[in-house]
């Protein structure tokens, strides 16, 4: 995983740099073998989030690395970016139309128009260093309707 915002080299990020109950940290995970930031989708954008060890569920402590969860940052709503945190609640939010989601609890929607929950992205620690650990729980973005 690299920051979003990052320029020149991409720098993986260590799980340490992640502070916790600040505003999330977008990032794109970085394939290792290339060396190739897997930024050419917004759907793989990510927002990286440190979650207090009490906070973690058992269904959501299988996806973090040293207390690190990452969730789409693609609203389920309308495809907005889900980019805030609002301390008060422990929420992540979308700006467009405020729907909030748990990052305690498997990104689920506690307020908002949100139809479902923020996808979760399984990350590992390989020598301190965030990594991918598995595909994301849904498919990122707005469901589409058959």
């Amino acid at each position: 995983m690299v920051r979003s915002d990052s320029e020149g080299n991409p720098v993986p990020l260590r799980s340490t740099e992640i502070l916790p109950d600040t505003k999330p940290l977008p990032a794109f995970p970085l394939e290792p073998a290339s060396g190739e930031v897997r930024s050419g989708s917004r759907l793989n954008k990510v927002i990286l989030i440190r979650v207090a060890p009490g906070d973690l569920t058992e269904e959501t402590r299988p996806y973090a690395a040293g207390g690190v969860l990452a969730y789409s940052a693609v609203c389920t709503h309308q495809g907005c970016e889900v980019s805030e945190w609002v301390a008060k609640d422990k929420t992540l939010m979308c700006y467009c139309h405020f729907s909030k989601f748990s990052p305690g609890r498997a990104g689920e929607v506690v307020a908002g128009p949100a139809p479902r929950t923020l996808p979760l992205l399984p990350l590992r620690e390989e020598n301190g260093v965030l990594v991918v650990a598995g595909p994301f729980t849904s498919n990122p973005g707005v469901a589409k309707s058959t």
